[in-house]
């Protein structure tokens, strides 16, 4: 079994629902769908444009995917993340767009966000000491020699590439896509999301999503809002 920390909007949530009709799955309900009508799309190739994010749940990365570290419980990570979550205070980033990074596309911010940042350095830290040291397969899986020097340090240090200063906010929306149909996948996903691009996007709650063994799809373990009287 392993974990992940991820921000996903609440089961509730319009963004939850257009994402999951999207993808064709629901990580809060595990309900799962066929392909949504009016895609440009034969269902043979949306389900290859949606396999791989599909099976993660519609999330942003702040905690890589880890086991437990032996020495610590899941008692104690639940105990670790609710209070995490009622101490930390919610925020919004000022404007979301559909962005590419490299062959797959993702919501992410308009423009780098400090607090965002420092809000994903924090759950990075804050929930360290749960996760086992990465065996050498887990390392070989991120190709270390593909890596820059800066992410190599932080596969050894924190468990996974992109933390710190490598962070990027994205909430996958593909896997990889052909640069010959990378446009129509560009405008299908902003006619989708077109309600929630190009405005505010409010990091209002966090989630424990759980792998129940490896390969398997993640579920939403846990849900928990961030302080709003913080950010009040």
């Amino acid at each position: 079994m392993r974990y992940a920390v991820y921000f996903t909007p609440a089961a509730d949530d319009p963004l939850t629902d257009a994402a999951s009709r999207w993808l064709g799955r629901n990580a809060f309900s595990l309900e799962e769908g066929e392909r949504p009508d009016g895609l440009p799309f034969p269902a043979a190739q949306w389900t290859s444009l949606v396999a791989e994010p599909r099976r993660y749940g519609f999330h942003a990365t702040l905690k890589a995917p880890f086991e437990l570290n032996t020495k610590r419980s899941e008692d104690e990570l639940l105990a670790a993340f609710d209070d995490f979550c009622a101490h930390t205070p919610s925020f919004q980033i000022p404007k979301v767009v559909i962005g590419q990074l490299g062959s797959f596309f993702a919501l992410v911010p308009y423009l780098l966000h400090p607090p965002l940042q420092d809000f994903a350095a924090a759950v990075v830290e804050t929930f360290e000491s749960f996760r086992a040291p990465l065996s050498e397969a887990d390392i070989a899986r991120r190709r270390p020699e593909r890596l820059t020097e800066a992410q190599r340090g932080n596969l050894m240090r924190w468990g996974y590439p992109y933390v710190m200063d490598e962070f990027r906010f994205h909430m996958t929306l593909t896997g990889p896509v052909e640069p010959g149909l990378a446009p129509l996948v560009r405008e299908t996903l902003e006619e989708r999301f077109a309600a929630f691009i190009k405005a505010p996007l409010p990091i209002s709650g966090l989630a424990l999503f759980v792998e129940p063994e490896r390969g398997a799809p993640f579920n939403v373990c846990r849900w928990k809002p961030l302080d709003r009287q913080a950010s009040a």
